[in-house]
């Protein structure tokens, strides 16, 4: 078959990678987004699966808006029989999926129809799931409502972070990928319509999501840490003090007011203590507890807000 892929961020470059290697079929074209400013000079940036092409050898193309008629004459033109899409970061027009003759196959981070939209590993860690997966799908109008084609299940481990279940989630994707594609060229791959009824939305993380309400539980707390590293962290105030914090456990029997820091930097919440365990002050680096607590002493009663 004739492939495009289009993909953006880190996650999709496993996917492009494991189908770039399969044999009888050809990557026609890579689509990805426009190159962004980054870091403090804000220099123009590459995607991820723009580098990943480039060292694959593809021709890439990078849309501002794939709904642009020029960016569909170009999908047009690429004469593709399958588009692959992986966390590509913009929504298919119907003149775009009715391109390829075998439809347009995308892989998402959920076992759907949980956790569909922008970051289901987050909310899966938030809410406390036990488990998430991928999920294989043809891709329609609206947002992760297609039909399901494979689904594969992953364990979420009590200390995984969004980037640890990211990684083990684009190899797992990759490889569920590469037996889609083989599905879907033999004329084998199934359908199924997803349940609405059991549907959840997982809305895209904003910088404010990441700041600590004390008032929760400890063990929200503890999953919103995790949920959020790498980004956008979750933090709190110390005084005039801005405290990313990377690392910490639930402790149980506590008695103290929402965000007052009492022995061994445990931190009350609405519901039991948080043990602050790894943070990073503002404009510094990541450490130890211990290591903070040496150079920022902080009496017990000290709340944090």
């Amino acid at each position: 078959m004739r492939i495009a892929f289009m993909g953006t961020a880190e996650l999709a470059v496993p996917c492009l990678e494991a189908v770039a290697k399969m044999p009888g079929h050809e990557v026609v074209a890579v689509v990805t987004q426009p190159d962004r400013p980054k870091g403090r000079d804000l220099k123009p940036s590459p995607p991820p699966v723009k580098v990943a092409a480039e060292r694959l050898g593809f021709p890439v193309q990078q849309p501002l808006k794939i709904r642009e008629p020029a960016a569909i004459d170009s999908v047009r033109a690429m004469r593709p029989d399958l588009v692959i899409i992986v966390a590509y970061g913009q929504i298919l027009p119907k003149s775009v999926l009715e391109i390829p003759r075998f439809g347009c196959v995308n892989v998402h981070t959920s076992l759907l129809p949980r956790w569909r939209g922008a970051a289901p590993i987050q909310h899966a860690i938030l809410h406390g799931d036990r488990e998430t997966g991928v999920t294989t799908m043809y891709i329609d109008e609206h947002m992760d409502t297609g039909d399901i084609i494979l689904q594969r299940s992953e364990p979420i481990r009590a200390d995984d972070t969004s980037a640890t279940l990211h990684d083990r989630l684009a190899k797992l994707g990759a490889e569920l990928l590469v037996e889609t594609v083989a599905q879907v060229a033999e004329g084998k791959a199934p359908r199924a319509k997803q349940d609405e009824i059991s549907a959840t939305y997982a809305k895209k993380i904003a910088k404010e999501d990441g700041r600590v309400d004390w008032t929760r539980s400890a063990i929200e707390i503890e999953r919103q840490v995790r949920a959020f590293n790498p980004w956008p962290s979750a933090y709190t105030q110390l005084g005039d003090l801005m405290l990313k914090i990377w690392k910490a456990e639930v402790v149980e029997n506590v008695i103290g007011n929402p965000g007052e820091v009492l022995a061994d930097f445990v931190v009350a919440t609405g519901r039991g203590g948080l043990r602050i365990l790894e943070l990073q002050p503002a404009n510094s680096k990541r450490m130890a507890v211990d290591a903070f607590l040496r150079g920022h002493p902080v009496k017990c009663g000290t709340v944090m807000g």
